[in-house]
């Protein structure tokens, strides 16, 4: 638990994204009706009964390339207790009727991938849309829309950008509005695509009235375990109709394995209750590789799943693991205080900014420079889990002297009256800052450092794109001189809660506003809305929208963007500027 500082219908001569679209959204609709996964199935061929084996769980297809791109969907046999291998077939065409085939095959699949099927599909042309399905037994998936990278020059990228879907907190309308969008290239999932906690636990106030109680009811420790807990979230209707409708790029964050999961270990895995926690780490880590459509870079190494895409010479979008293959334990701000209630500030500062202290791990930060220095790109993007700026809090409200709210209200009343103003309010005023969510790049500020001299050095125009927190949050990035480096586009959960249950008697905006006040760096945050972004790069500026929906807990729901925010490229720019329209 975060707890942030503290078979399609042939439409004659529309174009095939139109027709594709028609067919998506009507599948999507069935779920808005509330008539939930099973019937969202049934749209599709071959999931009537009769069939040995149904396609439960949709298509999805990720990690494209200018030539190739991951295919990917799983088969359900209707014997629980069947062991045998099926052979699956697929099909690539280049329309949505399946008229134009380029390409399929045949690929085998039985309980030792859980009937997961994943085909590398290669000899694609670069920045072609492509449309793909499987079939067996005479049943038939759903049909999937996908694209590759282009190679050749390209005026304009847009990526959504998704984190933090929990099942028991509310139904996904956020992956059913990015799945009515019409001009995506791709959708990035930086982090907890599913979350481990048991049945009762966090979150799930609403799961039995919403009919999304978790399944299994127990906490997610063995390999059944999280594979149970894929193919609940993959059975979401809203979820199969954005994977169909657009490839993903993804990385985990914490909760694909355990709460606060670092390289050894994680918050809530105690070893003599839970066994060791490598086991349950291997367990999560091949979950995840069966039930999403990624490319291991390699196979042998599981665990590495850093890798990168270059959409032309635009945008060089690399993905990091800032979670499991470097990360070393937290620090806990509790610690450092004495019996005596003191706050060691000269030790807590020195310990977070220690060279000791890896999150990406050296591997990562020589491969990261490798790449950024190879790229011929105009945007050089990070697509990673945590917060990378710099959401330091006063010192006295850090140890404790002073509230958020009071502190922002002494701050107000220095501007308008600083006569009233006593010394020990000035002292407290002039106090230094001190990180304090030292599960992001705060506590691990060697690693920032070396990160933001990657990209000084190569001249870079540097944009991070960050989850993790549930709320939406906009920075600019500053090295520990001062020096602009880039600015980071933080996206809200699509269902986990944000600051709103913090702070339940005042208004979400008077939350917002007081983060931005405490915050130096923090120029835009929204902590009470669900929601994602839309990231657009062209030549000139990265643009960063922020849509929110108006409720997780009805199907029936609006959809809105409510904060536009840009930065231009160029050494004398790389900051947050506001859009011009």
């Amino acid at each position: 638990m975060k707890t942030f500082f503290p078979g399609l219908v042939n439409d004659g001569g529309a174009p095939p994204r139109r027709r594709f679209m028609r067919q998506l959204c009507s599948t999507a609709l069935l779920g808005a009706t509330g008539l939930g996964a099973t019937a969202c199935s049934s749209t599709g061929a071959g999931m009537a009964d009769g069939h040995d084996v149904n396609f439960l769980h949709g298509v999805a297809s990720g990690d494209p390339l200018a030539d190739r791109v991951v295919l990917w969907t799983r088969v359900t046999p209707r014997n629980a207790q069947e062991t045998r291998d099926v052979a699956v077939q697929w099909q690539l065409a280049g329309d949505p009727e399946m008229r134009q085939l380029l390409a399929s095959g045949s690929v085998a699949t039985g309980p030792e991938q859980d009937y997961t099927v994943k085909v590398d599909a290669g000899g694609l042309l670069p920045g072609q849309v492509y449309f793909y399905r499987f079939s067996t037994a005479g049943a038939k998936s759903p049909l999937g829309r996908t694209r590759t990278l282009p190679k050749a020059d390209v005026r304009q990228v847009r990526l959504a950008v998704f984190s933090c879907a929990n099942y028991p907190a509310g139904y996904f309308n956020v992956y059913a509005d990015a799945a009515r969008q019409h001009d995506l290239d791709a959708a990035l999932h930086i982090g907890d695509y599913i979350y481990e906690y048991e049945s009762t636990g966090y979150a799930c106030a609403d799961a039995v009235a919403l009919g999304r109680v978790s399944e299994p009811r127990e906490q997610l420790m063995a390999l059944g375990d999280y594979r149970r807990r894929y193919a609940q979230y993959r059975s979401d209707p809203d979820l199969q109709a954005l994977h169909a409708s657009l490839p993903f790029i993804t990385v985990w964050d914490d909760h694909e394995i355990a709460d606060d999961t670092w390289r050894d270990g994680a918050a809530e895995h105690k070893g003599s209750r839970s066994g060791p926690f490598s086991l349950r780490k291997a367990a999560a880590i091949r979950a995840y590789h069966e039930w999403l459509p990624i490319r291991a870079p390699e196979p042998a190494r599981p665990e590495r799943i850093y890798r990168s895409f270059d959409f032309g010479r635009l945008l060089s979008l690399h993905m990091l693991d800032t979670r499991v293959i470097g990360r070393d334990q937290q620090l806990m701000v509790a610690s450092y205080f004495d019996a005596g209630d003191s706050f060691d500030a000269d030790k807590y500062r020195h310990d977070v900014a220690s060279p000791r202290r890896q999150m990406m791990g050296r591997e990562q930060l020589d491969w990261l420079e490798r790449q950024v220095a190879g790229s011929r790109a105009r945007w050089q993007v990070l697509g990673q889990q945590v917060l990378m700026a710099r959401m330091e809090y006063p010192a006295p409200v850090v140890m404790g002297k002073i509230s958020r709210a009071d502190y922002v209200a002494l701050k107000a009343r220095a501007r308008s009256d600083p006569a009233s103003i006593s010394a020990s309010e000035r002292a407290c005023l002039a106090a230094p800052t001190l990180p304090c969510y030292l599960d992001s790049w705060d506590g691990y500020q060697n690693d920032r450092e070396q990160l933001f001299g990657i990209m000084q050095r190569q001249r870079k125009n540097l944009v991070v794109l960050a989850g993790d927190t549930h709320n939406a949050w906009a920075s600019d990035l500053r090295d520990g001189g001062g020096r602009q480096v880039g600015v980071e586009f933080a996206t809200a959960s699509v269902s986990s809660p944000g600051l709103e249950c913090s702070y339940p008697e005042r208004h979400p905006d008077d939350v917002a506003r007081m983060m931005e006040q405490l915050i130096e760096p923090l120029y835009y945050a929204q902590t009470s809305k669900r929601g994602y972004m839309i990231v657009t790069a062209s030549g000139d500026e990265v643009r960063c929208d922020w849509r929110f929906v108006d409720t997780v807990h009805s199907r029936q729901f609006s959809a809105a963007t409510e904060r536009s925010l840009r930065t231009l490229a160029g050494a004398g720019n790389r900051k947050i500027v506001e859009c011009q329209s």
